[in-house]
């Protein structure tokens, strides 16, 4: 049995979530509560020694980092969600990593507590993630090309990447207007059984 250890708001978890039902997989769910610091016991330390979720306990291995999960379930379960041309996998991977690597590490809620709480509450929040994830998405718009989805006519690693920042950006109050290519490909792939499904709204917590 495939197990996810998971947590219900967690933009990488999300993005496993998604892989997973794209995949047509079915998994048994853990949570780790991050409210409740269930990510920094012992137990959940021996599964993933970052104490992040997710970890995903499939084919006889336990698995983190949500991009590297992702990648190994598009390999093992192909899943096309790379490109076959070494300059498209890499225009994929750009888009992917500019929500994955960019605007997610900067607004994990470690990071904007610290930095709250470092400026003696000069800096709130809410204005933090407006400012990051904003930016972020405007450059993502720059680099969209219009096509149905962030790349081509199929779904793609940068897709999954893309959805769970979007609920983050509602759930801050970021105005997409100015940003309507992202707005088309969120339309196309909020139609996705796998997508809505993986919804936090639709998910156990």
């Amino acid at each position: 049995m495939i197990k996810l250890y998971d947590y219900w708001r967690s933009s990488a978890s999300y993005r496993v979530r998604i892989a997973l039902g794209l995949a047509n997989l079915e998994w048994e769910t853990e949570i780790v509560n991050l409210l409740d610091g269930d990510h920094k016991s012992d137990t959940h330390l021996a599964r993933n020694p970052q104490g992040l979720v997710p970890a995903l306990e499939i084919d006889g291995l336990m698995m983190t980092q949500s991009v590297a999960v992702i990648e190994y379930l598009d390999e093992t379960r192909s899943l096309g969600l790379l490109p076959q041309a070494p300059a498209d996998r890499a225009t994929v991977r750009a888009l992917a990593f500019a929500v994955a690597m960019e605007i997610h590490p900067v607004c994990n809620l470690n990071v904007v507590k610290f930095a709250v709480s470092q400026s003696n509450e000069n800096i709130e929040t809410k204005q933090w993630m407006q400012h990051f994830i904003t930016k972020g998405l405007v450059a993502l718009e720059n680099m969209l090309d219009g096509s149905k989805y962030c790349f081509g006519e199929t779904v793609t690693l940068a897709d999954i990447c893309l959805m769970p920042q979007l609920y983050n950006a509602e759930r801050w109050g970021v105005d997409l207007t100015e940003m309507p290519k992202i707005r088309a490909v969120s339309a196309e792939l909020a139609k996705l059984p796998a997508f809505d499904q993986a919804h936090p709204d639709q998910s156990p917590h």
